[in-house]
């Protein structure tokens, strides 16, 4: 069973920070971080590695800001569902993380000549080629690291403008419900509607909230999955976005005490997940 926290409240305040504070976590909120994840339970098989690692802040790891200290890395195979279940766990990992006031950036564009110095085996397939940015696209032999995240104390005046003077984050802005559901949400109980509330609250690339939900006919099973031939104008795996989604949906029926069976497979060139309630 998922541990026993706030996690709404974590859905409801994690952001999409930019700028750190260059100091270490406290050695104990780590010691919490580290074993959630290593006893973290999902609802799926799965073989997503979570590593933590050290950062320098005089290198560029990250393409837009300086690294704090601390990061983690969220490693699986490269197929479609693979990364997908890859955006479930991270999310996973990353609201605790934010429970325990630890700020995060989920973040694809890294340097890959910076992490593979901090982490050398993910270099270990010589054949490949070497990109700047992340592992590259499409589906290649063994694992990669998909996607990397700081680990630190955020620094508000780092903010950007708009920011500053609104009081807000643009990034966190989302769509009505309505806008995302395939039909209506008439028929919709209280409590899929607070999980779909949670759902429609997952960070994405530029905030392109491309997942789409869809109740079948007896509204005991629920798909969430992007439109076919979606493409994003620069995120390599909008499908990690969808598994992130699929995450925070799953919360919310959990924390309603609704189980559910949770699937995920590729149909039509993308994630689809499906939970069964």
């Amino acid at each position: 069973m998922i541990e026993k926290i706030d996690w709404e409240s974590a859905i409801n305040i994690r952001r999409s920070v930019r700028s750190y504070e260059m100091r270490e976590i406290e050695k104990d909120l780590m010691c919490k971080l580290k074993n959630f994840i290593n006893n973290m339970e999902v609802p799926f098989s799965h073989e997503v590695k979570i590593r933590f690692f050290n950062a320098n802040s005089d290198k560029k790891l990250y393409s837009t800001f300086n690294s704090p200290p601390n990061g983690i890395a969220f490693i699986s195979n490269t197929d479609i569902v693979s990364i997908s279940k890859a955006g479930f766990i991270g999310e996973l990992a990353i609201l605790y993380a934010t429970s325990l006031g630890i700020s995060t950036c989920w973040y694809g564009h890294y340097s890959f000549e910076e992490l593979g110095r901090i982490m050398p085996d993910i270099k270990s397939n010589s054949l490949l080629p070497k990109p700047k940015w992340g592992y590259g696209k499409g589906v290649v032999e063994g694992e990669r690291v998909i996607c990397i995240s700081p680990l630190g104390y955020w620094k508000k005046e780092g903010l950007r403008l708009v920011d500053r003077v609104t009081g807000s984050f643009m990034s966190y802005k989302r769509k009505e419900i309505s806008e995302l559901l395939e039909g209506t949400t008439e028929s919709l109980t209280p409590e899929l509607l607070y999980a779909l509330d949670l759902a429609r609250k997952a960070p994405s690339g530029a905030n392109s909230q491309h997942w789409r939900f869809k109740f079948f006919p007896d509204l005991k099973t629920i798909s969430i999955a992007m439109p076919v031939g979606y493409k994003h104008i620069k995120w390599e795996h909008p499908d990690v976005d969808i598994g992130i989604c699929a995450c925070h949906f799953w919360m919310g029926l959990l924390l309603k005490g609704i189980k559910s069976k949770v699937s995920v497979s590729e149909e039509e060139g993308r994630a689809m997940w499906k939970f069964e309630i």
